[in-house]
């Protein structure tokens, strides 16, 4: 059976670390007035991760039924899910050395849900590697003719894609709500994150 904080199965973090959301719901975010211009950068940061993840997947989808001839769709993927990976990687950096240690200094009660969103960008990374790798393997089919062998690799790239792209839904959703009622609940400048 898996663990309730599995990135793959579960439905939202542990109760006892939503106490900051309880206090500060989703829907009263934007009208907060410690919503400051990093959080506000920081949650647009992720509304694009899942934009752009979105938009990955569609274009997939498109070319795997034949609407995107290969021609087109490796220049038109490449570029857009190496800018997306690459994105996510440094984003992931920032947070787990720098505002990951200073929301578990400021509130002691999280650090276990700080803990567990690093572990999840250790498991984020590590699909990240595997995408990469059948990203690179479906590039270089598409520079043949076997339509079959490129079918397979398209196949096993989504698999791989939407392992990665599934669990990071799931991880943004869950690091917003951790973060920013801590924010909401302390401010930026008093957290030092201003």
């Amino acid at each position: 059976m898996p663990h309730p904080t599995d990135l793959d199965t579960r439905g939202g973090l542990p109760q006892e670390w939503l106490f900051l959301l309880q206090a500060h719901p989703r829907d009263a975010w934007a009208g907060h007035p410690n919503l400051g211009g990093l959080t506000r950068f920081w949650l647009d940061r992720h509304a694009g991760f899942r934009k752009l993840g979105g938009a990955l997947d569609g274009l997939l989808d498109r070319f795997r039924e034949g609407e995107v001839p290969a021609e087109r769709f490796g220049p038109a993927f490449g570029p857009r899910l190496q800018h997306f990976l690459s994105e996510l990687h440094h984003h992931h950096m920032i947070e787990d050395h720098h505002y990951f240690p200073v929301f578990t200094a400021a509130e002691r009660r999280l650090a276990a849900g700080f803990e567990l969103l690093e572990g999840d960008h250790e498991l984020i990374h590590q699909r990240i590697e595997q995408v990469v790798s059948r990203a690179n393997a479906l590039f270089a089919d598409l520079q043949g003719k076997d339509l079959d062998r490129i079918r397979r690799a398209a196949d096993a790239y989504a698999a791989d894609s939407d392992l990665l792209l599934t669990g990071l839904l799931r991880h943004l959703d869950d690091e917003e709500d951790l973060i920013v009622p801590l924010i909401l609940e302390r401010g930026e400048e008093a957290l030092g994150v201003a």
